[in-house]
């Protein structure tokens, strides 16, 4: 299999299917396409590997997958694991990422991950704070039902959602104990960013 991804410290899209795959085990390859490029660049050197000219995009034989969702499904009929067993809790994780993929719109684009900067404290909108309270309240509810140690008891696919939002909380200074966490989901937060998996993207980006 080879996966296509972006610029490793702007890209959460393409950081979350990597995780995936990663924590599944395949064998893969890595294509990396420089993300932001002049003159429109960027789309025509992702084109030949994807239809919809976006990263990330999976490709397996003769098989194109695109979209970070969607390639984590694919991935989790190859490997049993990928999410929970318990239906309930599958459920709850799959809930999760859905909300993730599809929502938070002033959270990404006020605070888009960028793993070059160093961390600092920034004033944030209303908005953004709303994503984040909510955000919070998601990993709290799922911690305390499932007890850790991440969402859904076991890490699954929800956690490949989430570790960029880590990255964007300890970028911008943004710490869950100033929106109703018990601790539970700093702690998250900070296992999310000491993952090996985590950890090995993170040096790649940073040379």
């Amino acid at each position: 299999m080879e996966l296509v991804i972006g610029t490793k410290k702007w890209s959460t899209w393409s950081l979350r299917p990597w995780l995936v795959l990663k924590r599944s085990g395949l064998p893969f390859e890595e294509t990396l396409i420089a993300l932001r490029q002049e003159d429109n660049r960027t789309e025509a050197a992702i084109r030949p590997h994807s239809p919809s000219g976006l990263v990330p995009c999976l490709k397996d034989g003769e098989l194109t997958v695109v979209d970070s969702l969607a390639i984590c499904e694919y991935l989790a009929e190859k490997v049993p694991g990928l999410w929970p067993s318990d239906p309930i809790a599958r459920a709850l994780a799959r809930s999760a990422s859905a909300e993730m993929h599809a929502g938070f719109a002033s959270l990404r684009g006020e605070c888009p991950m960028a793993l070059e900067v160093e961390p600092k404290v920034v004033e944030i909108s209303p908005a953004t704070q709303k994503n984040v309270r909510r955000i919070v309240e998601i990993w709290r509810g799922m911690l305390t039902r499932f007890g850790g140690p991440y969402l859904a008891g076991d890490w699954s696919v929800a956690d490949a959602f989430y570790t960029p939002v880590a990255t964007r909380f300890r970028t911008y200074g943004v710490h869950p104990s100033d929106y109703g966490d018990d601790g539970r989901a700093g702690e998250y937060m900070q296992r999310l960013l000491s993952a090996p998996e985590f950890l090995e993207w993170e040096a790649a980006a940073r040379t």
